[in-house]
């Protein structure tokens, strides 16, 4: 249990530190986000990223080109941080507790995976004496999505009087505004205005319409006191309203306040207030022990399939558990969303969602919870029109191409070397598809969305690409490196385009009633993915990133400053591109998804070379650098690529975990243990597990869903077991041997490769 409880004693109060633990105990469940800021607020010339987030929910905001060329982007949409709930003060006979003023005797900060809360605990003393014990519970509902609640207690230690609560709900909220951080430096705009304030029964509500998109967004807020008490409402002069709590409190009494706050948004909902109403009256009728409960029982199965456990390193052992949670809190539960680069912890890269999801994220649910899964993909498929459209916007003709970054569907890449040129997210999400069916065979899913997209993208290549020297090539693209743009022939993208056309075409064979495209096309598809150009150099034995890579003056990274990363903020984006310079994984990664397409020496090589020229300055890079060294048998170097990847935000290894979540790292860190220190791969004939133990490690194990069964994987200094815990019988190969399990079955193997 120990490992999926969080604590920090003594609570620091620097700007730094307060920043980031807004982040590290933001509650949120993929449908909201709320940042951790202290109910009752900071001196005035502290900051603060106080902020509210609804998954999909955005507003437009102007992204002026200085050069009006054609198809340039400019407009975007933004995540709105929606409302202010969280404010509570409180008064103790007249003073009121403040962090900052009177004497904190002790406090804490927990967050409990496990039970899916944060929680703050204070005993302070005022300025006059009087002292108070604190505990203030905040818990984002992963059973009631909208239900944010808020339980306030206080109690006097040593004094009699007067307790008073200030409870604040208010619309008045705008965006963190940055102008040094290029993450958050759009310039300030007021993105909400006021449409309706109305008491309902003992609540309050309140409802904002975006200035350009046209969506609406509801807050209600309730109160509830553990006694009886005078509760005053008030209107506020903006848009807001006021709540006062007041009740007498004796020597050694605690007093409960119960601040429920449920939110709607019109992507989801016709009537955000009804909505939002209807839910309110259900959740205050019941017990608050049932919400809680009912959290604690979700996360339960969660664990129970999310299960990945390090033994020998505490520290380790932890950061992993709360990388696995913030995953949980930050991916989209519905059609209507994502998951964002910062998931819902902050407004870091405006909420957008990026390749991310489907090459970091998706391959955990995929072995834990599919049914995530198919929801990551149904959004896709929900926006699959605005694909279609953003390709004619590029000018192909026919086929549809998926925007870089985007919330509802169109692009939001200002600077599209780096952004709208990377075509290979096409690719990404067709992997994504194909990896869904190979894990669950659940080719009804395919034949109901996926089968349109993969036609859809697949054609976008057809068009992109074309026959050349008897191969065929695909120019002017942006691989995952963005140090190097706009070139032809990048073989992540190639790869990535021929396991795409192969298994479109494949798919249409397997569902031939749906007739979406000729026989003719898929013979194109086929012939296009067997005629497809990767690059490969006969002298150093590797893989080139793209045609022109090896040409360029290689970077002499030893010699360049460390005050100069990353290279992005201290170099011209056309000096990089002209340098043999990566800012993350790109051909590694091709070789880790696709592993087959190449020689194990073919890859060995090329890990050796990319590794001498790749800065990491992004934090997607060493999860995958970790991954291919486990593959090729360099255990330390996969060890020290996992470890930095592991702790990133949990221990703010790169000192910018203030600004949000690293989710993408996070998945990472996820497929750093199971598909690379594990060695999961699931390819067309079947499920392949090839473990190996770190030295400085006692064990490890994780769990995987694999075609209606649930494995539980187990690796120590004995061996290998594989246990079979639920559902049907199941074959898979273990370090090479195909093996079957059925129901409480267990298949053992040594960690050596000769048995």
């Amino acid at each position: 249990m120990k490992s999926y409880r969080y604590e920090v004693r003594q609570i620091p109060l620097s700007q730094e530190e307060l920043l980031l633990k807004e982040t590290i105990f933001h509650t949120a469940n993929g449908y909201i986000g709320i940042r951790s800021c202290f109910e009752e607020g900071y001196p005035s010339e502290m900051q603060t990223i106080r902020g509210t987030y609804i998954n999909g929910f955005y507003d437009f905001a102007r992204m002026e080109q200085a050069e009006k060329l054609r198809g340039l982007i400019e407009e975007k949409q933004t995540i709105l941080n929606i409302a202010d709930t969280q404010t509570i003060k409180l008064i103790v006979d007249g003073e009121a507790f403040s962090m900052f003023e009177g004497t904190v005797e002790k406090s804490s900060r927990v967050l409990d995976m496990r039970k899916g809360y944060a929680e703050r605990s204070v005993l302070w003393t005022s300025p006059g004496g009087k002292k108070v014990e604190i505990a203030i519970r905040r818990m984002a509902s992963f059973v009631w999505l909208p239900l944010f609640l808020i339980e306030y207690s206080a109690r006097a230690v040593n004094f009699a009087g007067k307790i008073r609560f200030e409870s604040l709900h208010s619309g008045e909220a705008e965006n963190y505004f940055n102008p040094s951080d290029p993450r958050v430096a759009a310039e300030r705009a007021k993105y909400l205005e006021p449409a309706r304030r109305e008491k309902i029964g003992d609540a309050t509500y309140l409802e904002s319409k975006t200035v350009s998109s046209g969506l609406f967004v509801g807050s209600a807020v309730c109160h509830r006191l553990s006694k009886n008490a005078r509760i005053e409402t008030s209107a506020g002069e903006r848009h807001e309203y006021a709540a006062v709590i007041e009740a007498d409190i004796a020597e050694g009494e605690s007093v409960a306040l119960l601040k429920y706050s449920v939110f709607a948004d019109s992507i989801r909902e016709a009537d955000c207030k009804a909505a939002a109403a209807k839910l309110m009256e259900t959740l205050t009728a019941l017990p608050p022990s049932q919400l809680y409960q009912a959290q604690e029982k979700y996360l339960d199965q969660y664990w129970k399939r999310n299960m990945v456990e390090i033994k020998g390193d505490d520290d380790l052992n932890l950061a992993v558990h709360y990388n696995m949670y913030q995953l949980l809190q930050s991916v989209g539960k519905d059609r209507f969303c994502n998951i964002a680069a910062k998931g819902l912890s902050g407004e870091g890269y405006e909420g957008h969602y990026f390749w991310d999801t489907e090459m970091y994220i998706q391959p955990c649910f995929l072995l834990t919870s599919p049914e995530i899964v198919k929801n990551l993909i149904s959004y896709r498929y929900t926006t699959l029109e605005r694909a279609r459209e953003n390709a004619r916007i590029l000018g192909h003709e026919k086929g549809a191409l998926y925007p870089w970054r985007t919330i509802m569907g169109k692009e939001c890449s200002g600077y599209y070397v780096s952004g709208s040129a990377a075509y290979h997210i096409n690719g990404d999400i067709a992997y994504s598809i194909i990896a869904y069916y190979l894990a669950t065979k659940d080719l009804a899913f395919i034949a109901e969305k996926g089968l349109e997209i993969l036609v859809e993208t697949a054609r976008l290549w057809m068009d992109a690409g074309n026959w050349q020297d008897g191969a065929f090539q695909i120019h002017e693209v942006t691989g995952p490196d963005e140090y190097t743009c706009m070139v032809s022939n990048n073989y992540f993208t190639n790869a990535l385009a021929k396991h795409h056309l192969y298994w479109t075409a494949k798919f249409c064979e397997m569902l031939p009633s749906q007739k979406l495209s000729s026989r003719e096309e898929l013979a194109e598809f086929r012939k296009a993915s067997e005629g497809m150009f990767l690059p490969y150099d006969e002298k150093l034995g590797i893989n080139p990133q793209d045609d022109s890579f090896l040409k360029k003056k290689a970077w002499d990274l030893p010699k360049t400053p460390r005050e100069n990363f990353p290279l992005l903020l201290h170099y011209h984006p056309l000096y990089l591109y002209r340098h043999q310079v990566c800012k993350q994984a790109d051909t590694v990664m091709a070789h880790f998804i696709l592993e087959d397409m190449q020689s194990l020496e073919t890859m060995e090589n090329s890990f050796l070379y990319y590794e001498k020229i790749t800065t990491h300055d992004s934090s997607l890079s060493t999860a995958i650098f970790s991954i291919m060294a486990s593959k090729l048998g360099m255990k330390q170097k996969a060890c020290e690529y996992f470890g930095d990847s592991a702790k990133l935000d949990l221990f703010d290894t790169h000192r910018n975990t203030k600004d949000g979540i690293h989710t993408a790292n996070m998945g990472g860190n996820y497929m750093a243990i199971v598909y690379g220190f594990g060695g999961v791969r699931i390819k067309e004939n079947g499920l392949h597990l090839t473990p190996w133990l770190p030295e400085q490690w006692d064990g490890y194990e994780f769990k995987i869903a694999y075609q209606n069964a649930l494995l539980h994987v187990r690796v120590d200094k004995q061996g290998c077991k594989v246990r079979h815990e639920e559902g049907a019988k199941v074959e898979f190969y273990l370090r090479g041997r195909k093996i079957a399990v059925k129901a409480m079955e267990e298949a053992q193997a040594p960690l050596s490769s000769n048995w």
